[in-house]
């Protein structure tokens, strides 16, 4: 099994939601949450001056799957989020140890 981090632009949640779903992808966790990468924020003015926001806001899925749907999840995410712009995000996979069901006690596959 493995767990996907996708971290892409806000606008973008409610489709690539819609997208995993159809693409049978079950469950996940969002958060929102503020970063940077080579975009390195920007530049605003407020009130006459000017101010640079470094941490841009973004929004974080986590997705745990088994591992023959590992390729089909990432592509999915890829194809929504991407805009072809510098800061569409990015994807992390990392393989897990152990799932465990709190409620049953199940684990593995059978936990997600």
């Amino acid at each position: 099994m493995k767990k996907i981090e996708a971290v892409i632009r806000h606008y973008k949640l409610e489709d690539v939601k819609n997208a995993l779903a159809q693409a049978g992808i079950q469950g996940m966790t969002v958060s929102e949450i503020r970063g940077f990468g080579r975009q390195r924020g920007h530049k605003e003015t407020y009130r006459g001056a000017e101010y640079t926001v470094d941490f841009l806001p973004k929004v974080k899925l986590e997705i745990v799957v088994d591992d023959a749907d590992v390729s089909r999840a990432a592509e999915t995410i890829m194809g929504v989020a991407r805009t072809g712009q510098i800061g569409d995000g990015k994807i992390f996979v990392t393989p897990l140890q152990e799932v465990i069901r709190i409620r049953t006690g199940e684990t593995g596959a059978d936990a997600v």
